[in-house]
């Protein structure tokens, strides 16, 4: 496949790979804390920060871009971070795009553990830390793989966000939707099918596990 793909794009395909993996990780450690408050927390905030949350789901992803982008900006909160158009910006704008795919499969699952499940393993001397370990991760164990596979699919698709916030620097944040846009603009349908199929494949392959396995729970 390496060989039907342009240096390009295959430059472009890295960094997007990249991209999707550094953001889900930096989701499943963000997100495990939050997604537990979110089910088992009795704040009166808990709904705003819900509402806030799942944002991503419903505002077009250029409006969430251009309010990044001026948070990132000389004027905004995270100037000072040099963040806007580098990858390091990507990340940050990745993680809050795609942040509602790991969170709410994980909430659903917090919020199906037994609180008789954790008394029991409170009984038994388990802190808070071995309860959550020993009965949360086993019983999540489908909602943690389920929130992985989509938010990295989400970041691989991502455009609007990517386009705002990073601009299209060649190695740097140039990524796969940015050059198939690109490639469909100057007619090169070719390159922009190459591309296009490869991630179809991709995502398809990633949620075929992830409906395989729920088929066998």
């Amino acid at each position: 496949m390496t060989g039907l793909i342009h240096p390009a794009d295959l430059q472009a395909l890295w960094v997007t790979l990249l991209l999707a993996m550094v953001t889900t990780l930096v989701l499943l450690v963000v997100g495990t804390p939050l997604a537990w408050w979110l089910a088992r927390g009795r704040s009166r905030l808990r709904s705003a920060v819900e509402a806030v949350v799942a944002l991503p789901l419903v505002l077009p992803p250029t409006v969430l871009g251009f309010y990044l982008l001026l948070a990132m900006g000389p004027s905004g909160p995270l100037g000072g971070l040099s963040l806007a158009f580098t990858f390091t910006g990507l990340v940050l704008g990745s993680v809050v795009y795609s942040l509602p795919f790991v969170v709410q499969p994980l909430r659903d699952a917090f919020a199906a553990v037994s609180e008789q499940a954790l008394e029991s393993a409170a009984c038994l001397g388990a802190g808070p830390v071995a309860r959550f370990r020993c009965v949360v991760l086993p019983l999540s164990g489908t909602s943690y793989l389920t929130g992985a596979v989509l938010g990295f699919a989400h970041t691989l698709g991502e455009f609007g966000v990517v386009l705002m916030i990073g601009g299209n620097i060649p190695g740097e944040t140039r990524v796969v939707s940015i050059a198939v846009y690109e490639h469909v603009e100057a007619l090169d349908y070719g390159r922009a099918h190459v591309l296009s199929a490869t991630l179809l494949v991709a995502s398809f392959l990633m949620l075929l596990v992830i409906y395989a396995r729920r088929g066998r729970r």
